[in-house]
């Protein structure tokens, strides 16, 4: 029998007139991997506090088991800015000690990419107090995760890590045989990581077995049984129960509901995205030009970033960008930005950004754009427009869509000044959506946002007619609102990847493995093979060139199949030809990972 490590009962905590939680009875035990979601404000962060003692409650007890080894993540570090890295991590261990520890080296390498520590420029010597916050929680979760601990609890570990940071954390956290309970929003570390959930809903902890897909479905489930007045909420929870019980390209586990009830759950509920109807509205929207990237360099101060890219963001395109830090992700998308908003007249360090005439860019940037404290929430929204066009007839008002991302009516007169980092993210991107634009921009749009605000993007995101470029290290974001994922591999190049996510971890893994030191081969004619490299590259390049143009046939052909859907002879012609031009994408696509495995 699994023994109990830590008991709360009938735990109670009231922060000014809000019971945040109210006579919660929960227990954590060897083994268990929990999951804490809820809206932001709910009391996720509330609850593992009082649960490690860091934070006492009003009313009821809290227990742990004698001699209990707890370590704690909180959204805010203790470590000593006069310290060094080395210091706090490894203590007084000598270099041999530490560096002969198999599970000192997976730390550091999982997290920071390398033992040497690239990006500080002191490696383990560096002095803890000037660094940002994100390298701080990356230092405190080292420092964390190299000690024995009986019980984990962490708070939001993924912030401030890339897709594999958190890939690598999420294999760590599997391994291990400590217990762990983790408050995220990132959707796929749930599913990957815990065996059972905590929903912090009004004062109440409702648990679930299973990991996210589990908890989707049960909560769904729990909701229609209860018939309670959620419907919108439910709604939405069929929708992406729908989505992952049909599978995402990119998603390698299944969820493990039972899929019959699941299947009798989402009978009538439709694939989150016609897209052929969306790229025919975008199409009629944007034209055939949106972005066309001609022999294309990017530069960042002197640093090359991208080097003679061709590439093309067409009409109803839908593309997840990921890649290392500082391979150019963000850089891209200001080059783009700027020629936009330019029409084209400022162009990158070399080559040429062609323009579409009719674009109208929105870009969510990382940073949070200030507005006057005093003004109210729905003022800000009403300030853009008071009204916005969906597509297919549907519009709504500026409060409809103010209460779509989680602002109460009550919420719609809250001065912007008094709204947490969360609330303004999503101020900021309802601003965006409320201008109408045909082109997105959205780098890192899920930072502060809870999972429930998340859904919600997503659904608005599902209908919108444009071309979308995301940059996200929430690997679950980018499957469930994009077609394609392009990645940048710190070689100066922009490649797709049509295994998505996968095979970019995939090759990023062979890149440091090949980095890693080695005994040194016989020499091979390296002339010789430096040759067909280039010659494999530039074969690769032609390829994702070919297959871009292939795209843009199909996109085609969806419309016309759509345009004449009552003839059927003209729609039987047209079908041919769409499977003639399946099969050659598929063709060259095999051909594309041949090669992308050679070079």
């Amino acid at each position: 029998m699994a023994v109990n490590l830590v008991n709360l009962e009938a735990v109670g905590k009231v922060y000014g007139t809000r019971a945040l939680l109210d006579g919660v009875s929960l227990g954590v035990n060897e083994g268990d991997r929990i999951g804490v979601v809820g809206r932001n404000g709910d009391g996720k962060t509330t609850l593992i506090r009082i649960l490690a003692k860091l934070e006492s409650a009003d009313d009821g007890r809290v227990t742990h088991s004698g001699g209990l080894r707890l370590g704690v993540l909180t959204q805010h570090d203790s470590l000593d800015p006069a310290a060094t890295i080395r210091h706090e991590v490894i203590g007084d261990l000598a270099d041999h000690e530490w560096a002969g520890n198999a599970k000192i080296r997976d730390v550091l390498t999982g997290l920071f990419g390398d033992l040497h520590m690239p990006g500080f420029d002191k490696g383990l010597d560096t002095v803890i107090g000037p660094l940002s916050g994100g390298e701080r929680r990356r230092i405190a979760l080292a420092k964390l995760l190299i000690a024995e601990q009986d019980l984990i609890v962490l708070d939001e570990p993924t912030n401030h890590l890339d897709v594999e940071g958190i890939s690598w954390l999420a294999r760590h956290l599997r391994a291990r045989r400590s217990a762990l309970v983790v408050v995220t929003h990132d959707r796929w570390f749930l599913d990957q990581v815990c065996t059972r959930m905590w929903d912090v809903q009004r004062g109440d902890v409702h648990e679930y077995e299973g990991g996210y897909s589990d908890y989707v479905f049960a909560r769904a489930e729990r909701e229609r049984i209860a018939a309670t007045e959620e419907a919108k909420r439910q709604n939405l929870m069929r929708k992406e129960l729908a989505w992952l019980r049909r599978g995402a390209p990119a998603r390698t586990s299944k969820p493990r509901f039972r899929i019959e009830a699941a299947n009798e759950l989402i009978a009538d509920v439709p694939p989150p995205r016609d897209n052929a109807e969306l790229m025919k509205f975008a199409s009629s929207r944007l034209g055939k030009t949106v972005f066309e990237l001609e022999d294309v360099s990017v530069q960042a101060g002197p640093k090359v970033l991208l080097k003679h890219l061709t590439w093309q963001l067409g009409p109803g395109d839908r593309i997840g960008l990921v890649g290392v830090n500082g391979a150019g992700k963000t850089s891209l998308l200001r080059a783009l930005a700027e020629a936009a908003r330019t029409q084209g007249d400022a162009q990158p360090a070399g080559g040429k950004i062609v323009v579409g005439k009719t674009v109208k860019l929105a870009y969510l940037s990382q940073e949070v754009g200030e507005l006057p404290p005093t003004l109210r929430v729905l003022e800000a929204v009403q300030q853009v427009r008071e009204r916005v066009d969906l597509g297919k007839g549907r519009e709504m008002t500026a409060g409809q869509l103010c209460e779509k991302f989680g602002f109460t009516k009550e919420k719609q007169w809250t001065p912007v000044g008094d709204l947490s980092g969360g609330e303004r993210r999503r101020l900021q991107i309802l601003r965006l959506l409320m201008d109408e634009p045909n082109v997105l921009f959205l780098d890192e749009p899920t930072n502060d946002l809870d999972i429930e605000t998340l859904t919600q993007l997503e659904d608005v995101l599902d209908s919108w007619p444009g071309s979308l470029i995301v940059i996200s290290h929430d690997r679950y974001f980018i499957e469930r609102t994009t077609d394609r994922v392009h990645a940048l591999l710190g070689d100066a190049t922009l490649r797709m990847l049509p295994r998505g996510l996968d095979e970019y971890l995939e090759r990023r893994q062979k890149v440091i493995e090949a980095a890693t030191p080695s005994p040194a081969p016989q020499a091979t004619a390296p002339k010789k093979a430096a040759a067909v490299n280039r010659a494999a590259q530039k074969e690769l390049q032609k390829i994702e060139r070919q297959l871009d143009k292939l795209g843009d046939k199909e996109s085609k052909l969806h419309a016309q199949i759509a345009e004449n859907a009552t003839d059927f002879e003209k729609v039987a012609g047209l079908d041919a030809q769409l499977r003639e031009l399946t099969a050659e994408k598929e063709e060259l696509e095999m051909r594309w990972l041949e090669l992308a495995e050679e070079s």
